[in-house]
Parts: C-alpha cells; sequence; structure tokens
C-alpha cells in the first residue's frame, strides 16, 4: 500500500487553507480578533488556575468561559457597528456629496 503524499493539496482552481484564510480574513477582520481574544483571555485564565485561591474549580472555568464569550460577543458587535456605519454614514455622506 503506497501512501498518497498529495492527499492535502487542493484540486486546481480551488484555494488552499491559507488563501482561504486570509481572504475571509480581509473580508471580516474582526473575527480573528475575537478568536485571538477568546484564546488569550481563555491561556490567562488558564494559567491562573493555581493562584485561583478558596475559588471553587467549577466557579472558576465559569468566570473563564464568561470572560472568553463576552471577548468573542465583543469583537461581534464592533464588527456589526463598523458595517452599519461603513453601509449607512458614509453611502448616506457619498450620496449628498454627489448631489
Amino acid at each position: 500500500m503506497s501512501a498518497n503524499k498529495g492527499w492535502w493539496v487542493p484540486p486546481k482552481g480551488e484555494d488552499s487553507v491559507s488563501e482561504k484564510f486570509l481572504r475571509k480574513t480581509r473580508e471580516s477582520p474582526l473575527v480573528p480578533i475575537g478568536l485571538g481574544g477568546c484564546l488569550v483571555v481563555a491561556a490567562y485564565r488558564i494559567y491562573r488556575l493555581k493562584a485561583r485561591g478558596s475559588t471553587k474549580m467549577s466557579i472558576h472555568l465559569i468566570h473563564t468561559r464568561v470572560a472568553a464569550q463576552a471577548c468573542a460577543v465583543g469583537a461581534i458587535m464592533l464588527g456589526a457597528v463598523y458595517t452599519m456605519y461603513r453601509d449607512y454614514v458614509k453611502r448616506t455622506a457619498q450620496d449628498a456629496g454627489e448631489k
């Protein structure tokens, strides 16, 4: 049985994984920022696990989850506000300038 060493290479005409990721990042830049923030918060809270004091483990993990979710939801909200600004405020200003 021979190993097919090119099984991860996308077919011709399709983007590679890194090209897809870069394209999606250009389309919506706050998604990777939200994911990064979520990972940073989770890593920091796990690092601080030993210094939690008398707090129960379940409470510490709940606080970690809430902080990570808050980071992700904040990035989503920033993206929504930016999209609304771009679609309504800038477009209205451009329409007024053309008239």
